[in-house]
């Protein structure tokens, strides 16, 4: 017989879709290089801040993606949002990252984590040397590789609760401003996997490496957000300013929105403009899966994974103990109803009074969530607890349609 444990099967199919906390720590995995005395390759820091970074060692030259990223991650998130930082030689691979054979790479920074990671950031900037291997239209072959390593590592939760990876679309390559070639992530089934396109330049024209994408701007964003917000919310603002450009290849997004709505079409996390507002914000908050599964988003993936998370805690306790039955071994509606309260209170006290759930303010019966005890099993027989557990999403306003005319005077 297995040993006892607290399992959880996350259901899909039902939506028919066509302030920083632990909810926003994520994990950064990068390229990097030893600096003596300050940092060392493989190892896993907490960050808190910029100069976190920088008492490190990282500077415009050494590390100096590194330091790029922490300094768009705390432009957008506040300084004492925790960040598990690890980095490796520049000539490990991304999917060598993720694929992590030796224990040392991306599943030893969830380990040393223990599991406070919600979501992992993948950066790699290769040395000098290195020659990407892009199809026409389509992205460095190791995006590629480690997509695909990224959902088996983000579902494992035998080391670490399941989180999302997002990957740095790296060495994005077009003709003109088409992208017919590049792979259509909504045609995939990792729905806990993303891809970023495009990075920042300043005005004063001292490039980043267009090869990366903005990485900091992106996990800044995420970790500063409660579950339920959608990262390109307009409402909050710009992630980039209007003092700085924001890239596709080597294409101005404001001059180029098209690009950038082809990017989002195919599932590709990006920026974009909007007329009469400055500076630059999220797209959306795609991830690589059909459009009709219910974690196509990362607002319902953070979501779901943090109820995932409040369940299997307040469940715990009751491995192993004893149950009030009924005459035929089955469960018996005390302890059903008891169990029920707790879940649903732990969910409620720790999302619902937070606004993190989409239930009814007009109704005050609706709580966004359900829990229901299965009490036809025989618990007595099977040593099973089969729990069924529901919460409610938000909407998200993606498309607004104003028909608008003049009025017709009678």
């Amino acid at each position: 017989m297995a040993l006892p444990n607290v399992s959880v099967v996350i259901n899909n199919g039902a939506l028919g879709q066509v302030a920083p906390s632990a909810d926003g720590c994520l994990g950064i995995i990068c390229s990097g290089a030893v600096v003596n005395g300050k940092f060392a390759l493989e190892t896993t820091y907490v960050i808190t801040s910029l100069a976190d970074i920088t008492a490190k060692g990282a500077t415009s030259t050494v590390n100096a993606n590194i330091l790029k990223i922490f300094t768009d991650f705390y432009n957008n998130a506040p300084n004492g949002t925790k960040v598990y930082l690890r980095a490796v030689a520049d000539t490990v691979t991304m999917e060598q990252m993720l694929s992590d054979t030796d224990g040392k790479y991306a599943k030893k920074l969830l380990l040393d984590a223990g599991g406070e990671i919600r979501g992992l950031i993948v950066s790699r900037t290769p040395d000098s040397g290195y020659s990407p291997i892009p199809k026409t239209g389509d992205l460095d072959k190791d995006v590629a590789l480690a997509f695909t390593a990224a959902q088996t590592l983000a579902a494992d939760s035998s080391t670490t609760p399941p989180i999302f990876i997002i990957i740095e679309g790296r060495d994005f390559e077009y003709t003109g401003s088409s992208d017919a070639t590049l792979t259509n992530l909504h045609s995939k089934t990792n729905n806990r996997v993303g891809i970023m396109i495009g990075d920042t330049i300043t005005s004063t024209g001292t490039t980043t490496s267009k090869s990366n994408a903005a990485m900091g701007i992106l996990a800044g964003r995420i970790a500063s957000m409660p579950v339920q917000r959608n990262i390109g919310r307009v409402k909050d603002g710009p992630v980039v300013s209007s003092t700085n450009t924001f890239f596709i290849k080597d294409k101005a997004v404001e001059n180029n929105n098209a690009l950038a709505g082809q990017l989002h079409d195919k599932g590709y996390i990006t920026l974009r403009t909007f007329a009469g507002r400055t500076g630059y914000f999220f797209a959306d908050d795609p991830l690589a899966v059909a459009l009709t599964d219910d974690y196509s988003h990362l607002t319902a993936r953070r979501t779901i994974d943090k109820a995932y998370r409040i369940a299997v805690a307040s469940i715990s306790d009751e491995l192993n103990n004893e149950v009030s039955v009924n005459d035929k071994g089955q469960v018996s509606v005390s302890y059903a109803k008891s169990l029920e309260n707790k879940v649903e209170n732990a969910i409620i006290n720790s999302m619902t009074v937070n606004g993190e759930l989409g239930n009814d303010p007009q109704n005050q019966n609706d709580t966004g969530v359900q829990c229901l005890v299965d009490q036809s099993i025989s618990i007595v027989s099977t040593g099973k607890l089969a729990i069924s557990l529901r919460i409610k999403p938000y909407g998200y306003a993606r498309a607004i349609e104003i028909n608008l005319g003049f009025k017709i005077l009678t």
